[in-house]
């Protein structure tokens, strides 16, 4: 019986300290010098919803992307820049032609991975991407991955 009840407090607490946090994703921030400019970018070519600012702060764009998932964009007047592809917004589409249509009807250039311009990443797992420039030259990579 010791045993038994040994056991069945082992189990109780592993549980109790073996947390389950279920994280999703909230929000990107990118630090831009023109912020209308940069959130024009964003509300009128990638057609992100502007949201407004909780406590309606100065400084700050926000944008929703598909449920409660966000792109916070904050206003300084000098930004440290190291502009790696490694750092990056990334959205997915299902219709990642009909936006690279729509890119190249705005004369805005795109990339693959390895750097060669107008070009797609078609990568193993089958979903291709691209990478295109905000006008504060942060990378945003679009692709096909979609997770319901």
């Amino acid at each position: 019986m010791k045993k038994l009840m040994l056991l069945l407090l082992i189990c109780y607490f592993s549980k109790s300290y073996a947390q389950d946090f279920d994280f999703q994703y909230d929000h990107y921030s990118f630090i831009v010098t023109d912020l209308k400019k940069t959130g024009d970018f964003y509300a009128n070519i990638l057609k992100l919803k502007e949201i407004p600012h909780p406590s309606a702060a100065q400084g700050f764009r926000w944008f929703s992307i598909h449920g409660n998932s966000q792109l916070h964009l904050i206003g300084k007047d000098s930004v440290i820049r190291q502009n790696n592809k490694s750092m990056h917004l990334c959205l997915a589409t299902q219709n990642l032609d009909g936006l690279i249509s729509y890119l190249e009807e705005k004369n805005i250039p795109y990339w693959d991975w390895p750097g060669k311009k107008n070009a797609v990443t078609d990568r193993a797992d089958g979903v291709r991407q691209i990478y295109i420039k905000d006008p504060e030259e942060n990378w945003v990579e679009i692709n096909t991955a979609i997770h319901d």
